[in-house]
């Protein structure tokens, strides 16, 4: 490591007796309001002291997501009490949200980053330009793990991913809990209960677990992609593949991401695909594009010929909303329509999205370690180079493009 970070380090590893080569790692409470997830769970930390790294973390760091700090110690961590320690203290810093994933802390930690060290988390690249570019020049390596690449060899690590699955489980339970019928048929002595009907927009890793979290409560599901490659794998779920007439040939970009179209195209969807939505009683959106705003699929029009009491569950909101009237954070009412805009779903279920966000944290610093225990930052690795978003004395390619 080069800088200062060693000094504070070799003070720390004599203070908790830490062996002289064993890397430091340390995470604090998650301050951004409403974050219980943690970066690390006690689970993880023998695998990680097997390869080479010890650990400092601040007191309840792990309460919010249902882990004790007698959990923790148990497997090896030193807790201490304050916030600035546990920075001060660690070769790498771990997040769940840093930089321009949680603007009001980052600001306060920054002063306290010493060059040589590493930081690795959720970090938002493409809002945290002068952040970023501010690490690079104390010498501090930034991994955004939004920028893992999609590829077999780093699917253990994709955030992503793992964040999206608890999100379109939990998309479906909310509406599920407000619309004002149940899901399944039922055929009672009090006669038959019609299935409700849900649509789904976006057949990504957040679609398709809300497709099967749907089926699973019972409901008739239609889902539409613009990406046609999708189709057997809606249909594998259970769900109907919802075709229109439109030339998607280009909608696919590197990755399996879907791919920004112009404003033409979208309008012809959005007339194509009213039908299909007013015809559904629970719509859930997930449609949504890597650094750009989320296309709007759903308009006023279509809304005013939905059902009394239909739902809409919007998991781009904070992207900007697949809904004209969505409001990030917010559940409305437009008429009889209830419109949700939740974020940072995957925090409401802090235990189980610890657990994956940690194993995914995990296999990233594991992969970063070489047979020795050391550090590799080695720039002919596809997944170091594309998670990668400082490079001293600058920002990385990908971060800049937040791609």
């Amino acid at each position: 490591m080069e800088g200062d970070c060693s000094c504070f380090a070799d003070i720390y590893a004599e203070l908790f007796d830490i062996e002289e080569d064993q890397m430091i790692l340390g995470f604090a409470k998650e301050t951004y309001p409403g974050e219980k997830r943690a970066a690390l769970v006690p689970s993880v930390l023998p695998g990680l002291k097997k390869a080479g790294f010890d650990f400092v973390m601040e007191t309840g760091a792990g309460l919010a997501s249902g882990f004790n700090d007698a959990a923790y110690q148990e497997r090896g961590a030193r807790i201490v009490p304050d916030r600035q320690e546990v920075i001060r203290a660690s070769d790498i810093i771990l997040y769940v949200r840093g930089l321009g994933a949680d603007r009001e802390t980052s600001g306060r930690d920054m002063s306290l980053y010493l060059g040589g060290q590493i930081i690795v988390g959720m970090l938002d690249p493409s809002n945290s330009q002068a952040e970023l570019k501010q690490l690079a020049e104390i010498g501090v390596t930034a991994f955004a793990l939004e920028l893992m690449p999609r590829i077999t060899r780093a699917q253990s690590m994709d955030v992503l991913s793992s964040m999206a699955t608890v999100a379109g489980y939990k998309a479906v339970l909310l509406a599920a809990s407000a619309l004002p019928k149940m899901f399944p048929l039922l055929m009672t002595a009090a006669g038959t209960i019609t299935a409700a009907h849900v649509l789904v927009i976006g057949a990504g890793v957040a679609g398709l677990q809300a497709i099967a979290t749907a089926k699973r409560l019972g409901a008739l599901v239609q889902a539409y992609d613009i990406r046609p490659a999708v189709k057997e794998q809606v249909e594998s779920l259970g769900a109907k593949f919802v075709e229109l007439p439109l030339e998607t040939g280009q909608s696919e970009a590197v990755g399996g991401y879907a791919k920004a179209m112009d404003e033409e195209f979208y309008r012809r969807q959005r007339e194509l695909m009213k039908r299909v939505v007013v015809e559904s009683e629970v719509v859930i959106c997930t449609a949504a594009v890597p650094g750009k705003r989320a296309p709007v699929l759903i308009t006023q029009d279509m809304l005013q010929a939905m059902k009394p009491g239909s739902i809409i569950v919007d998991l781009a909101a904070e992207q900007g909303g697949n809904c004209e009237l969505t409001r990030p954070g917010e559940t409305i009412l437009h008429g009889n329509i209830t419109i949700m805009g939740p974020v940072n779903l995957a925090s409401s279920v802090p235990y189980d999205s610890s657990q994956m966000y940690a194993r995914n944290i995990t296999n990233f610093l594991l992969h970063l370690v070489d047979k020795d225990g050391k550090i590799r930052l080695d720039d002919d690795d596809e997944i170091i180079q594309a998670a990668r978003a400082t490079v001293r004395p600058a920002i990385s390619e990908a971060a800049a493009s937040g791609s």
